[in-house]
């Protein structure tokens, strides 16, 4: 199998286990603090990442050093935060639902990296974020006189991780992915570990198997998912990332009884279409400044 392949093959495992993963972290939700549930998680995450760093060619000591330690103990602690809205967005609002207004993640990338990044948007992504942004409406329905604000959790969550994606980006322009995953690790460890032990709960012995599988889960799909971004761009390995939308719908009808709305199936379609066009865009933005760069670099400018 090629390495394109196999890099297809990674990031439908990785999608395959998130939506897993998902389904365990809203029953366990619905039984346990979310606080718990995501320091548990992350203990795990850290151990992992501690453990790849120090098997890394560096090992541990050339991996933990930073250029940007607090800008990556922020990345860690907005993951951790947005991790824990997510669960209890699962349980107050649905898998759907929560899962659909995720999706708007990189149409609120794509508008955060104007006055975050200083990055140039053109008229094609101006259009297809306000068109993004008119489908989370849909999916939100502030016009329905029967609103359930609880649907703000997931709109949070989605922001939060826009953040994270930013500050990632910001990162990465000093810091190894390396450096970045385990700073993710243990800086959202350390950040729930000061409040988790605060809602810690006696689990019955089949839902420490549960947190177990949460935890393997955790950790096998973003292994996975790096490996997808080792062997291809983000812009082949991003759309294929909207399938978690479709599974998690199917999910959340069949395992938890949830129900699809037109609106919410109308507003998922244009976000997701607003999305891979945004995800799309980018890519060949960054290809051309690329080339370029490499065209000024080729003349001795």
């Amino acid at each position: 199998m090629d390495s394109k392949r196999t890099g297809y093959v990674f990031t439908l495992l990785a999608i395959l286990i998130f939506s897993l993963q998902d389904a365990i972290s809203k029953h366990l939700g619905g039984l346990y603090s979310p606080i718990f549930i995501a320091m548990l998680r992350f203990w795990a995450f850290a151990a992992f990442a501690l453990i790849m760093a120090a098997r890394s060619s560096g090992g541990l000591g050339v991996a933990i050093r930073s250029k940007r330690p607090f800008l990556q103990i922020l990345r860690g602690t907005l993951l951790a935060l947005q991790i824990v809205v997510v669960i209890t967005a699962f349980n107050a609002v649905g898998l759907a639902h929560t899962q659909a207004i995720l999706a708007s993640g990189p149409i609120f990338v794509a508008l955060l990296s104007m006055p975050l990044l200083g990055e140039r948007v053109g008229w094609r992504r101006w259009t297809s974020i306000s068109v993004g942004l008119l489908g989370v409406l849909i999916i939100i329905n502030p016009t329905d006189g029967a609103f359930d604000s609880s649907v703000l959790m997931p709109l949070a969550a989605a922001l939060m991780f826009s953040l994270y994606v930013i500050t990632t980006r910001l990162a990465s322009r000093d810091d190894s992915s390396l450096t970045s995953f385990l700073y993710t690790g243990l800086a959202g460890a350390a950040v729930l570990s000061l409040i988790g032990p605060f809602f810690w709960t006696n689990l019955i012995p089949v839902d420490w198997l549960w947190m177990g599988l949460l935890c393997m889960t955790g950790i096998s799909s973003h292994y996975f998912l790096i490996r997808a971004y080792d062997l291809l761009n983000a812009a082949a390995v991003q759309p294929l990332t909207y399938l978690q939308v479709v599974m998690a719908a199917i999910i959340g009808v069949t395992v938890f009884g949830e129900t699809l709305n037109v609106n919410m199936v109308l507003g998922s379609a244009i976000v997701v279409g607003a999305g891979m066009f945004t995800v799309w865009r980018e890519s060949v933005v960054a290809r051309r400044i690329a080339a370029e760069n490499r065209a000024k670099r080729e003349k001795g400018i």
